[in-house]
């Protein structure tokens, strides 16, 4: 697929937003950072959260809600900036709230149930103004912390553990808002909860295997951020052996492959007039790019 680098030299980008002015919002982990980037390829910096930025969403509100999984160690290894277990300055992960207009970063949330997030990653809002986040876990060197699928209510009052698990990383919201779905990045799975209440989702047949496998990738295909298009299906973020966009019918689990030139070809968002405008981010080489998508992606809750 052809495709156009809007912006190269940026610290391990992630979690891209479209704003309404054509703009695009990264998260840069390792610089931990929140930058703004024009179609013309000038950057400005938003924020400075520390840590490591990661997922970020338009919220109700009109700022931008981040999750933040609190830094890694970094390496470089062939030219390419790969990521590791946790920080030596590593506190805590977060979800973090950034108002665009000043810059101002709000630590909103930081633990559960007395429970500290390890390594928030990705989250995606429900109509409602609710919203759920996936955490990654963190791996440390001698031990690993689990994290799992959580719902924030629209107040911000309550907070539910939907499922607790390793390698929950990317998440959406099915067109209907009935299912939630997840990528579980060294399983290569994608799961599907179907929601039952506010925050909750359907038990598993067997608590330690929690969802429904829609999708399977073989080999050493690992799993990252996804977004959902318009028809339901899921663009999938890919690494290391098939790196790139895979697009996936989760009624089916037929999978179609969209090579990147990106070992960490970590995540996608769509934008644009008729949400066919794919901002992609390849992460290792630090460039931004956009391409011309077949199909739109799924229309947000919020933002552009």
């Amino acid at each position: 697929m052809q495709f156009t680098v809007v912006a190269e030299g940026l610290a391990f980008p992630e979690g891209p937003v479209w704003l309404d002015d054509g703009s695009i919002l990264v998260t840069e982990i390792a610089a931990g950072r929140l930058t703004r980037v024009t179609r013309d390829g000038r950057t400005q910096t938003i924020a400075e959260p520390g840590g490591g930025p990661n997922g970020a969403a338009i919220g109700p509100d009109g700022a931008v809600w981040v999750t933040n999984n609190g830094g890694f160690r970094w390496a470089t290894i062939e030219g390419m900036l790969i990521p590791g277990g946790a920080a030596d300055d590593y506190e805590t992960g977060r979800i973090e709230r950034i108002d665009l207009g000043t810059g101002r970063v709000e630590r909103v949330l930081a633990q559960v149930d007395g429970h500290r997030l390890s390594g928030p990653n990705d989250l995606v809002f429900a109509a409602d103004g609710s919203f759920w986040f996936t955490d990654l876990g963190k791996s440390f060197r001698h031990h690993r912390d689990h994290g799992g699928l959580y719902w924030v209510s629209a107040d911000r009052q309550t907070v539910r553990c939907a499922a607790y698990g390793p390698h929950l990383n990317g998440v959406g919201l099915a067109p209907d808002g009935e299912t939630v779905y997840a990528a579980l990045t060294e399983e290569r799975n994608i799961l599907a909860f179907d929601i039952t209440g506010p925050g909750e989702v359907a038990p598993p047949l067997l608590g330690a295997l929690p969802g429904r496998v829609v999708a399977s990738f073989p080999g050493r295909t690992l799993l990252d951020s996804m977004a959902i298009l318009e028809s339901g299906r899921i663009a999938q973020a890919t690494l290391v052996e098939r790196a790139g966009i895979a697009t996936v019918d989760p009624a089916t689990g037929a999978i179609e492959h969209c090579d990147f030139p990106d070992l960490l070809t970590t995540n996608i968002a769509f934008g644009g007039a008729d949400r066919r405008d794919a901002a992609i981010c390849l992460s290792t080489s630090g460039r931004l790019v956009v391409a011309r998508w077949p199909e739109p992606g799924l229309k947000l809750a919020f933002g552009a």
